[in-house]
């Protein structure tokens, strides 16, 4: 008890103001740390907010410049997405002049192949391989030859839109994103530090695979702008070409449909010469029948005439030859009588001969007739159907520039 109550050791008075100063240094010496403290911290704060500035402001100036990078390719990527489109609507309204162009083929190749048809039912010498013929199939060959152009141009034409709509897909999707993108970097720019939803986010610094260089960016929007014009400038390209085989092709066809109409015309006057030539002869062979006809008769009347005669004469000899004994003399009398009969009898075969020759003549006139009369109905029935089937039926033909 006597050990707790024990009062503590009491130190020396030099320790006592060993302790004093040492408290004193220490202090002094913190409070000298902590003003250094103070002053860095103090500058470091304002170096710090410096830089935060300055950082910041880079920033904002960077956001600046990529709004107006994008800016400046999204009004790029607009103007050539306009031109597409229009490029490709024009280019459509090209489409459908080539398909009413092929449309209208079809009937002058059918009224083509339908003229060769008729002329085949042309009868006799006029089956002929004619220049109008010869013409109707070149015209056939022309036709079949601008269809099958049309219509590999008009493959070519669905493809080029194919293209412009793929150019044109590609633009608005990079048209989207930068729309997007440039939503986002808008809503960056107004961010300010005093902006109420400004946030912490967790893994912002790191990158991710996905990411592309500046240059990576710039060329994609460049090759999307770039493969637009190129695909534009095919479509202008074949636009020309599209009206050029058009004009060509319509002049081709209007050249060579005229070019039949000429033949036509040229054969139905040489077939109607020929026709009248005909039917002179006709009249003629006509008029000689008659007359063939007449002499004829006047033969077989002659011939009768003789009857008379010659009875005569024959019954005058059968009498004569009755007279009794020396009386039977050859006299003038029966000499002459004798020869008249002759005579008679010779005449009236010469008229048979010659109406034999004449019968057969107007046989051959008959026939030639009948020759004449065939050969003028092949050629009405040759200009049935080159001047009222196929000449008519052309008339319908009308050739148009699409």
């Amino acid at each position: 008890m006597a050990r707790l109550l024990q009062a503590p050791p009491k130190f020396h008075p030099s320790e006592w103001d060993m302790a004093n100063k040492m408290q004193r240094a220490s202090t002094e010496s913190q409070t000298s740390r902590s003003e250094c403290m103070i002053a860095e911290s103090r500058r470091l704060q304002d170096e710090i907010e410096k830089t935060t500035q300055k950082t910041q402001n880079d920033v904002n100036k960077k956001i600046e410049q990529r709004r107006d990078e994008i800016q400046f390719w999204k009004q790029e990527l607009d103007n050539k997405l306009e031109q597409i489109v229009h490029e490709t609507e024009v280019l459509l309204t090209f489409k459908t002049r080539l398909e009413k162009a092929l449309e209208s083929c079809e009937e002058p190749l059918d009224i083509a192949q339908k003229c060769l048809l008729n002329r085949q039912r042309r009868a006799g010498i006029d089956l002929v391989h004619d220049e109008v013929e010869q013409e109707l199939v070149k015209e056939a060959e022309v036709l079949q030859g601008v269809i099958a152009l049309l219509e590999r141009t008009l493959e070519q034409t669905n493809e080029q839109i194919r293209l412009n709509r793929s150019a044109k897909y590609n633009l608005e999707m990079d048209l989207k994103d930068k729309f997007t993108a440039l939503r986002i970097d808008d809503y960056c720019a107004s961010l300010t530090n005093n902006t109420p939803d400004i946030r912490y986010a967790d893994n912002t610094l790191k990158i991710e695979g996905n990411f592309v260089s500046p240059e990576d960016w710039t060329d994609f929007s460049n090759m999307n702008v770039e493969k637009a014009e190129k695909q534009r400038n095919n479509s202008l390209a074949l636009r020309a070409l599209i009206d050029g085989i058009l004009s060509q092709t319509a002049s081709d066809m209007r050249k060579q449909h005229e070019t039949v109409n000429v033949a036509f015309r040229n054969r139905v006057k040489e077939v109607k010469d020929a026709k009248n030539k005909l039917e002179t002869l006709l009249a003629m062979v006509m008029d000689e029948t008659a007359s063939q006809e007449k002499n004829i008769a006047a033969l077989k009347k002659a011939i009768a005439d003789k009857e008379g005669p010659v009875k005569v004469a024959q019954t005058r000899l059968e009498a004569r030859s009755h007279r009794p004994n020396v009386e039977l003399c050859y006299d003038t009398v029966q000499y002459r009588l004798t020869s008249e009969v002759q005579e008679i009898t010779k005449n009236i075969q010469r008229l048979k001969d010659t109406l034999a020759q004449a019968e057969t003549e107007l046989k051959a006139l008959s026939r030639r007739q009948l020759s004449l009369e065939e050969e003028i109905q092949v050629k009405e029935n040759t200009l049935y159907i080159d001047e009222v089937l196929c000449m008519q039926m052309r008339e319908s033909v009308s050739i148009n520039n699409f």
